[in-house]
C-alpha cells in the first residue's frame, strides 16, 4: 500500500546520503501523533492503529542507523537525513545530440510540437562541433595580430550538420520540405513549422537553416515517430545542455535568452548526481503538487525515480532582478543559453512548477529558488 501522505527523498549518488520527507495526509491533524520505521529497503508510518509501508525502487538501499537531524516541520511532514548503503549506477550524462547524429546515417526531423516532418532522409558526411557562440570576442586574447576570422563564416555544406550547444546548422540548399519563414524582418528571419506554426529556429544565410534542440527531434529513417510530451522533452533537452556544458566547460552559471535577446532566466546548476524518489501515497485529498506533473507520477501506488539535475535560479521578465541579470552578463564566467523566446516562457512556468512541487522549506535558497 502507499503511504497516505507519500514521500519525497533526495538522494546525492556522489555523498551517498539522502534527504527524507515523510508528507503529511491533507486531512491529518497536525498534532496526530506518528511513528516511522527506516529498513534497508522500505520506510513505514504508524498513525494510530494504521501502518503503511512503501518499498523503494531498486538499487536503492538505506543506512538505519544513520537517520538523524528528525524535524517535523507545520505544513510539510517529517524531515530527516541518513545514509545509503547503494544507489543505482548515475545516467549517461553524455549529450543525446551529439551521440545520436553519427555520419553516413540517413535521418529524419520532425517538428517536436506536431510531428510534422521538417527535413527527410538526410545522412551527412560529416556532423561536427562548433566553438561558442561567442568564440570570436576571444579571438583576438589568443591571437597576437588582427582577428584572422573576422570575414569567415562557418556555413555547412549539404552534407554538412554543425552542431552549437542549443541548436544545429543545415544546409537547405536541395531540400523540398523547408519550413516557412517570416517576413518583414531586418534580422534573422525565423522559420516555421508549416503544420503548426511553431518556431522552429532561424533563416542565418540563404540557405543555412538553424534548428533548435527543443523544438526538433531526430530520428533514423527507419525508425518511426514517437511523441514525447512537450514539458518532459524541454526539461530533459535543457537538463543536457546544462550537464554537457558543465563537464566540459567548467561552467555552472546560465543565462537563458530568448531569440529576440532578452534574458529570460538566470540558472545556476548545484549538481548533476541527483536521484528523486517520490511516493504520492495512498490518500486523494493529499493536496501537494508532484514534481513532473500528471505525465510523470502516476495517482497512487508504489514509489518511482528519476534522475535530475538540481539548479538555483531567478526569473528576469518585467525587469526583475535586473542588477544581478546585468551583472552575470558581463561576467566571463557565465554562458548564455539561446532558445526561442516561447520555450524560455514554457521553461520558466516548468521550474516554477517544480519549486511549488517540493515542501516551502526547501523551495528558496538565499535569493534564488529551487
Amino acid at each position: 500500500a502507499g503511504m497516505a501522505g507519500g514521500f519525497l527523498m533526495e538522494i546525492r549518488r556522489g555523498t551517498q546520503s539522502a534527504l527524507l520527507v515523510i508528507r503529511y495526509a491533507a486531512a491529518e491533524p497536525p498534532g496526530a501523533a506518528v511513528e516511522l520505521s527506516v529498513s534497508v529497503d522500505g520506510l513505514a508510518v504508524r498513525r494510530g492503529g494504521s501502518c503503511e509501508m512503501a518499498a523503494l525502487p531498486a538499487g536503492v538501499r538505506l543506512e538505519p542507523p544513520s537517520c538523524c537531524a528528525l524535524r517535523r516541520l507545520r505544513g510539510e511532514g517529517l524531515h530527516l537525513r541518513l545514509r545509503l548503503r547503494s544507489t543505482p549506477p548515475p545516467a549517461d550524462l553524455v549529450f543525446t545530440l551529439r551521440e545520436s547524429l553519427k555520419p553516413h546515417k540517413k535521418y529524419v526531423f520532425y517538428c517536436q510540437s506536431c510531428g510534422d516532418i521538417v527535413v527527410e532522409g538526410r545522412k551527412f558526411r560529416r556532423v561536427l562541433p562548433l566553438p561558442s557562440e561567442n568564440w570570436s570576442d576571444l579571438v583576438e586574447e589568443w591571437c597576437c595580430h588582427p582577428n584572422p576570422f573576422a570575414r569567415g563564416t562557418l556555413h555547412p555544406q549539404h552534407d554538412d550538420c554543425f552542431l552549437g550547444d542549443t541548436f544545429f546548422l543545415l544546409n537547405s540548399g536541395n531540400e523540398s520540405r523547408v519550413p516557412e519563414s517570416s517576413v518583414n524582418s531586418k534580422e534573422n528571419s525565423k522559420v516555421i513549422c508549416k503544420r503548426c506554426k511553431t518556431m522552429l529556429g532561424e533563416t542565418v544565410s540563404s540557405d543555412t537553416m538553424k534548428y533548435y534542440v527543443t523544438e526538433m527531434i531526430i530520428q533514423p529513417s527507419e525508425e518511426c515517430f514517437s511523441p514525447t510530451p512537450r514539458s518532459q522533452f524541454v526539461q530533459r533537452m535543457v537538463a543536457q545542455c546544462l550537464l554537457e556544458l558543465s563537464s566540459t566547460k567548467s561552467t555552472f552559471r546560465f543565462t537563458v535568452k530568448g531569440d529576440n535577446g532578452k534574458t529570460y532566466i538566470l540558472i545556476w546548476l548545484l549538481n548533476s548526481d541527483t536521484l528523486l524518489v517520490e511516493s504520492l501515497g495512498s490518500s486523494s485529498s493529499l493536496g501537494v503538487l508532484t514534481l513532473f506533473g500528471d505525465t510523470f507520477m502516476p495517482s497512487s501506488g508504489p514509489a518511482e525515480s528519476w534522475n535530475a539535475v538540481k539548479v538555483l535560479y531567478q526569473p528576469c521578465i518585467k525587469c526583475r532582478n535586473k542588477d544581478i541579470a546585468d551583472a552575470w552578463e558581463n561576467d566571463m564566467g557565465v554562458h548564455p543559453l539561446k532558445f526561442p523566446s516561447e520555450t524560455c516562457l514554457e521553461l520558466l512556468l516548468i521550474l516554477g512548477l517544480s519549486t511549488a512541487s517540493l515542501p516551502p522549506s526547501l523551495q528558496c535558497m538565499k535569493s534564488f529558488q529551487v
